[in-house]
Parts: C-alpha cells; sequence; structure tokens
C-alpha cells in the first residue's frame, strides 16, 4: 500500500453521471469519468484488508486490492494485467455490474462508504485500451473442436478462455449480431454497443469464429464437434395472465429494449411495428434493472410520463437490518434512470388490463399486504381491497424470465450461464463461462 491512511483522508467520490437535461436527448453513455489523478485517490482508499471480503464476493474472484495498489500508484499495465487474470471483459462489468464487492468492502461494512472498485475496474481496462495493452495473442491449436451455442457473456467467456487454451472455438448466434444480453437487452446508454464491438474485433483475430443467424436445435447439435457449451440464456418472459392481456400496448419489456437497440444500430423497423413511448402515458410493472431500463428508455423516445409499479413492499433506503452482510443488502436503488423522472410505487398487485376499442388504456391495480411467515419462509400476499386504475397508453411487462426447460443433452455438452441458473448477473454469467470452459478442457483433455 501506498498511503495506509488515505482511507482517512480521501473520501469517497463517485464520477456521477452526465446532466439529466442532456442525457435524456441521446443514447450515449450517461456515466461520466474522473481523471488520473483524482482515479488513482481514490484507489488509494483501499485498505489491502487482512481478508478481503470483496474479492470472496466477486462470483469471478477479482483481486481488488491488488490492482487498487497498482492503480494507485500509477502502474496501470501492472493494474490491466492483475485484473485481466480473473476478468474476460472488465469493459462490461465496469459498466454494468450491481458491485458485489463494494457491497463486501470494508469501508462499506464501517462507513458506508466502499472503494469505487467498479468505476476503478473501467478505468484500468479503459486505459489498457487506449494505452495498447490490449493485444491480441497467437494460441497454438490443440487439434480439438467445441461449439458454442449463444454468443451472451457466456458463451463469449467460453469461447474466449478455450480459444487461449488452444481449441478451435465456433459461436453459433441465432441473431444477427453477436452479444447476446449485452448487444440486445442492455440500452446503450448503460453499455455502448460500440465497447462489444472493441472486444469482438480482438476474440476474431485471436482465432474465435463466429456465425450469426444459425437457430441451433439443441436437441439436433452441429455435427464435427468435440465438446458444447450451451449458453442460451433465459429467453421466456415471465407473463402476466390477467383479463386484458391481448389488448394492444401491452409489450415484454424485452420487445421495446432489443427493438431501440436494433433502431439504434441502424436496422429498419416498419412504423406498424415500432414500439414506442413517444407522447404516451408508460406503466411499468415490475422493479428490477430491466424495468428501470425501460424506464430510461422511454424518457429518451419522449414519454409525457412514466410510472413503474412492483408487486413487492418498498426496501428501505441505506441499511435493511432484514438482509445483513454478508446477505446482498434489499434496499432502494435509484437508477439514473430514475432520476430521470418515475412514480414509483410498491405493493401493488395487477388485477386486470383495461382497453377502449382494442387497445390499453389502464390497469387496474390494488394494494397488497406481505404477512411474513412463522416459518421464516416465503411471506404470504394479502390483497387489501384497496383498488385503482392507473391511466397507461404503453405496459411494459418486466417482471423476470423463467428458466428454460432444456432437452436431454450429450455427455459432451456444458451448460452454463443463465441457461443452468435461470436469470443472473453478468458478472455470474462470465464466472459460469469460464467454470464451463475449465470442465471442458478437463473433459477433452482426459479423452486425449
Amino acid at each position: 500500500m501506498g498511503n495506509p491512511k488515505a482511507f482517512l483522508t480521501v473520501p469517497r467520490q463517485e464520477a456521477g453521471y452526465r446532466p439529466i437535461h442532456d442525457r435524456i436527448n441521446d443514447y450515449s453513455e450517461v456515466e461520466q469519468t474522473l481523471n488520473t489523478g483524482e482515479r488513482k485517490l481514490q484507489a488509494s482508499r483501499c485498505m489491502d484488508c487482512g481478508v478481503p471480503f470483496c474479492h470472496w464476493a466477486c462470483p469471478l474472484g477479482n483481486r481488488p486490492p491488488e490492482f487498487q495498489d497498482a492503480l494507485s500508484q500509477g502502474a496501470w499495465r501492472k493494474a490491466y494485467e492483475i485484473l485481466s487474470r480473473t476478468n474476460d471483459f472488465p469493459e462490461f462489468t465496469g459498466r454494468i455490474c450491481p458491485a458485489l464487492c463494494e457491497k463486501s468492502c470494508v469501508l462499506k461494512l464501517a462507513i458506508d462508504a466502499p472503494v469505487t472498485i467498479r468505476e476503478d475496474e473501467c478505468a484500468i481496462i479503459e486505459a489498457a485500451f487506449r494505452e495498447g495493452y490490449v493485444v491480441p495473442g497467437r494460441y497454438e491449436r490443440n487439434g480439438k473442436y467445441v461449439a458454442v451455442i449463444g454468443s451472451g457473456p457466456t458463451g463469449l467467456a467460453v469461447a474466449n478462455q478455450l480459444n487461449k487454451k488452444g481449441y478451435d472455438v465456433t459461436v453459433f448466434e441465432r441473431e444477427e449480431r453477436i452479444g447476446g444480453l449485452l448487444r440486445y437487452g442492455i440500452p446503450n446508454f448503460k453499455l455502448g454497443k460500440s465497447i462489444i464491438d472493441r472486444r469482438l474485433a480482438i476474440m476474431k483475430t485471436e482465432g474465435v469464429n463466429f456465425q450469426v443467424g444459425t437457430k441451433i436445435d439443441l436437441e439436433h447439435l452441429p455435427q464435427g464437434f468435440d465438446a458444447y457449451a450451451i449458453c442460451t440464456g433465459t429467453p421466456q418472459a415471465r407473463d402476466l395472465a390477467i383479463p386484458g392481456r391481448d389488448l394492444s400496448g401491452i409489450h415484454f419489456a424485452m420487445e421495446m429494449l432489443s427493438q431501440q437497440n436494433r433502431i439504434l444500430a441502424g436496422d429498419i423497423v416498419d412504423t406498424k411495428d415500432r414500439i414506442t413511448a413517444h407522447g404516451k402515458q408508460v406503466l411499468v410493472i415490475g422493479g428490477g434493472d430491466t424495468g428501470s431500463d425501460c424506464i430510461g428508455t422511454a424518457h429518451r423516445q419522449g414519454a409525457v410520463s412514466v410510472t413503474q409499479i412492483e408487486i413487492m413492499p418498498q426496501p428501505p433506503v441505506g441499511y435493511n437490518p432484514e438482509t445483513p452482510w454478508p446477505q446482498w443488502p434489499v434496499v432502494l436503488k435509484t437508477s439514473s434512470s430514475h432520476e430521470e423522472g418515475c412514480v414509483r410505487r410498491w405493493s401493488l398487485n395487477s388485477n386486470r388490463f383495461i382497453g377502449k376499442n382494442g387497445r390499453v388504456t389502464g390497469v387496474e391495480v390494488e394494494e397488497v399486504e406481505w404477512i411474513p411467515a412463522s416459518d421464516g419462509g416465503r411471506p404470504t400476499m394479502k390483497p387489501t381491497g384497496k383498488k385503482e386504475v392507473i391511466q397507461a397508453d404503453l405496459v411494459l411487462l418486466a417482471m423476470g424470465f423463467l428458466r428454460p426447460q432444456l432437452p436431454e443433452l450429450p455427455q459432451n455438452a456444458v451448460v452454463a450461464g443463465d441457461a443452468a441458473t435461470g436469470p443472473s448477473l453478468v458478472v455470474k454469467c462470465i464466472a459460469s463461462g469460464r467454470s464451463a470452459a475449465e470442465k471442458i478442457d478437463q473433459m477433452l483433455s482426459v479423452k486425449g
């Protein structure tokens, strides 16, 4: 450590977001950056704890104390080398990870001011690309072939790891572009797609083969491969089967988000198929990150108003005694999209959609109470009878995704990421991809 007392004198400083009046007029990334001097100061706050809970909490096993120390001393290349040993894509996690590491930082637990690990991670990888530290490698081939089905964060991690081990890797993607959730599910204002393209250029140069527009039948996997990695994610969104669901103007969140990303990529969408919030009252059902992404997108499309409802009760601000560390802290999260303007309400169940002339005009909701279970299990939802109608011209369903049901697969197939666990985090998907690559390598090494 360069300065073991820096955490006492240097306050936590976040880069923050671009001004609201500026950012809602475009789809560029909303998050700003600190200058190199400020970034080094932030890294110096790391106390190099004897037991680094940040390392323990990270699904990838990243080593923040080590790369923070290098960064604080201005050793950017060393910081990049440390970071890239455990994380294939710091440019993704540095932008969209909820930072489990920071939730376990000792400074978070002690004074609620953790080290800015996620931002520092992003700064390191951006400096690495800028300074030319990230260069394609050359790997001797071992004569074995692996097919990766799906090109989301899991599939890309599998491909990256196996390619470096000498396998000939082919990634199959059913869409017209590589990236999966990263490409089609996450708005550009959180993750610019040039960031994905930059990494793909490296992987292609290193020898990874990508085939787009290729839908693979999992019951009839392509021939000629020694092993398969099934990384198809969770494509099926959770639906809301209540009266009026067939009214027009009700869409799954991912329909809107993926379409907007396609439009920004230059795809032509027929006017009659366009899902837009322009001039509309928007209701988002679901209080998670996907719902937040819908809010930000609706603002940029020109929504008149945006309301978000959640069936669960409102979590407390800052600290929740019911979810103490090391549990994930269930506390109120205010995203950049929420800051841009949104009415947020909790403990509301949707009873029925209301419409006129075949189009949705509102949703009847009812307040609910949650009764704790005596055995400590899942609480019981109790309707209160307090009903009202929320006016809406566009309703977006953002209630999560269903774990996929996969067919019986051959023994040389490994399922990874959301396809194996159900909906998860990008950082966990990358970790799962790395683990799957290791399993495939061990399996094929044993077979000789």
